[in-house]
């Protein structure tokens, strides 16, 4: 097993720990955070209807993802979203991905828009 394969075992696990806890329903959905080499992706999850109600992302926003600031604008524009679905609290995912960095980043400017986790 190279060191790539080796990272992504362990993200898995992380992954698996965290979504015995966490789940989203109608009152109060899943954020749910992907993060890539370039871009991050972001989405409100009600995982008891498998749907998704408000999504954002780098890539659709046309900003640089691989960084804090593209990060935080990413978060400002679910929060947004989220708002307009009329959604206010949300249990946050990382998905099995360390709380920091860009995932911080996201997660404050979500915070401070208004989304209560």
């Amino acid at each position: 097993m190279d060191r790539n394969q080796a990272k992504t075992v362990r993200r898995s696990r992380r992954k698996r720990g965290i979504r015995k806890r966490v789940s989203g329903t109608a009152e109060r959905p899943r954020l749910t955070v992907f993060r890539s080499s370039k871009h991050i992706y972001v989405q409100i999850v009600d995982d008891l209807e498998g749907k998704t109600l408000a999504s954002a992302s780098s890539v659709a926003l046309k900003k640089d993802g691989g960084n804090a600031a593209g990060a935080a604008e990413v978060g400002k524009a679910v929060a947004e979203k989220a708002k307009a679905a009329g959604i206010e609290q949300v249990a946050f995912d990382r998905n099995g991905f360390r709380y920091h960095g860009r995932v911080k980043a996201l997660a404050d400017a979500a915070r401070e828009a208004g989304l209560k986790f």
